[in-house]
């Protein structure tokens, strides 16, 4: 029996199921991403799943506004403190100075936490395609990523088993003991 090969979908357009297998067989889809047992389609970007190799998670960088905020409070509270000590010597500053100094330095630590809650970092999705590694999907959305990285998972198996949609499983032959 010779195999056929399924189109890659087209944007918008629905994925035809083939009956009796699951290789035509959706296993996720949302406007700009859809997997399929035998195509991942991201943003316009097709690529058959049987291609796809050395799958891996990573979190993409920090928002580059975050790090600049914390760097530069940083050095502000450094060039305050360094400041202090020089023009009165540090055994003749009050508690209050150190206090404010102390509470300042906490100020970057608030900016990073601020930061990553409003800006998230975002969950990134990477993988081998004929060769090269690729960042193949990408978002800052937690669920949306769990959901697109299992469906691609299943995909994968699907094409590794060549269409079956269960493992075949091989019970042994065991003669009666009469």
């Amino acid at each position: 029996m010779r195999a056929t090969r399924q189109t890659p979908p087209r944007r918008g357009s629905p994925v035809p199921a083939q009956s009796g297998s699951s290789v035509g067989r959706t296993f996720y889809r949302q406007p700009g991403i859809c997997v399929t047992g035998e195509w991942f389609v991201v943003a316009g970007r097709r690529f058959a799943v049987r291609d796809l190799t050395e799958l891996r998670t990573a979190r993409g960088a920090r928002d580059w506004l975050t790090g600049r905020v914390i760097a530069v409070t940083a050095l502000t509270l450094a060039a305050v403190a360094v400041t202090v000590g020089y023009t009165r010597g540090l055994d003749e500053v009050s508690a209050g100075v150190y206090l404010a100094m102390l509470a300042a330095a906490f100020v970057p630590v608030a900016v990073a936490w601020l930061g990553d809650r409003l800006r998230p970092r975002a969950y990134e999705l990477w993988g081998r395609h004929q060769g090269l590694l690729l960042l193949l999907f990408s978002t800052d959305d937690e669920r949306q990523y769990g959901q697109v990285s299992r469906a691609l998972m299943r995909a994968r198996e699907i094409s590794r088993l060549a269409g079956l949609s269960e493992p075949v499983t091989i019970e042994p032959w065991v003669p009666d003991q009469r």
